[in-house]
């Protein structure tokens, strides 16, 4: 078996596929690997691109061109029937890989056997600028609830803590399972939450920031923001995710936490671009079994008809 399958999904990818897999194919390892990038019928030059790289490594790269566009999900599931690896790294098409990271993922699964699934840290960067904005996971808004080895239970009460293309896990028979259809946008969450619970294992950080990811006009934050159906059909996908907590066992308490965190991350996005509608909403929706996310959680309950000194808590 080939030790690493690295799965990038690409559609109208042209402005960034070319960099993301030159980061990829200047990995420095010990360990054979391949790159499987399935374009989805784009409508402009990422297949162009693409088949530059594969022209230059055809051993290491492997090309799916779908004849027809499949979207996200369905292009997911077909990327992992042809990944042959012991492990599985996955790749946003925008997004950059850091030297070394795929040796130092390898090497800690290869040293970790009960870790499911190994993340690492990944600075955030504008992609006009190129200039360096954050990093995902110490400045994650729920960081402080994330030990170092997290589990199933981390991912469905708080989020998703860790960015997608920091993603390294294991192999498992299950792989047919891990992409949720009904999701429509969100696709990371699930993909995340499925894979944990069919391991079973431990999900561990690396604090060395071993990858980038960009922000651009198109990106899936940006779309949001100027979208208010998509944001509520993003909480929709949020739901469908942590429900999938079932199939694992895992507690309903956590799972409705998992809910109730979700509902109130959605109102405090209608708070801040001034939906007060939708911020009560969602917010009424939130109290759920009297639990309370945090102390904004709790005032922003009692605040629920006063928009404004709800908001000045945030600020």
């Amino acid at each position: 078996m080939i030790k690493l399958s690295v799965i990038v999904p690409v559609y109208n990818l042209a402005e960034y596929i070319g960099p993301c897999l030159q980061s990829l194919v200047t990995q420095q390892v010990d360990f054979d690997y391949e790159i499987i990038v399935a374009n989805d019928c784009s409508s402009d030059r990422s297949l162009e691109v693409i088949l530059s790289y594969q022209k230059q490594y055809p051993q290491m790269i492997k090309l799916i061109n779908n004849s027809k566009n499949l979207r996200l999900a369905k292009n997911m599931q077909l990327l992992l029937t042809h990944a042959k690896g012991q492990y599985i790294a996955y790749m946003d098409g925008d997004d950059l890989a850091l030297p070394g990271k795929l040796q130092a993922q390898v090497d800690y699964l290869d040293e970790h056997t009960d870790t499911g699934m190994v993340y690492h840290e990944s600075e955030i960067f504008n992609s006009e600028t190129g200039q360096s904005s954050g990093w995902y996971c110490r400045d994650y808004y729920n960081r402080q609830y994330i030990p170092t080895q997290a589990n199933i239970s981390h991912l469905i009460k708080y989020g998703s803590f860790f960015q997608a293309s920091s993603l390294m896990f294991r192999s498992h028979p299950h792989l047919n399972k891990v992409v949720d259809s009904r999701c429509q946008i969100i696709l990371d969450q699930p993909f995340q939450i499925l894979n944990a619970g069919f391991l079973n294992g431990s999900i561990d950080r690396l604090d060395t920031a071993l990858g980038k990811y960009r922000l651009h006009a198109t990106s899936f934050g940006a779309q949001t923001l100027k979208n208010v159906s998509r944001r509520e059909r993003v909480l929709q996908d949020q739901l469908f995710a942590i429900d999938n907590g079932h199939r694992f066992d895992v507690p309903k308490q956590i799972i409705a936490e998992g809910q109730a965190h979700y509902y109130f991350a959605t109102a405090i996005f209608f708070l801040k671009i001034n939906q007060p509608t939708l911020f009560k909403k969602y917010i009424q929706l939130s109290d759920i079994n009297g639990y309370r996310f945090d102390d904004r959680h709790q005032a922003l309950i009692k605040l629920q008809d006063n928009p404004s000194e709800a908001l000045e808590i945030l600020s």
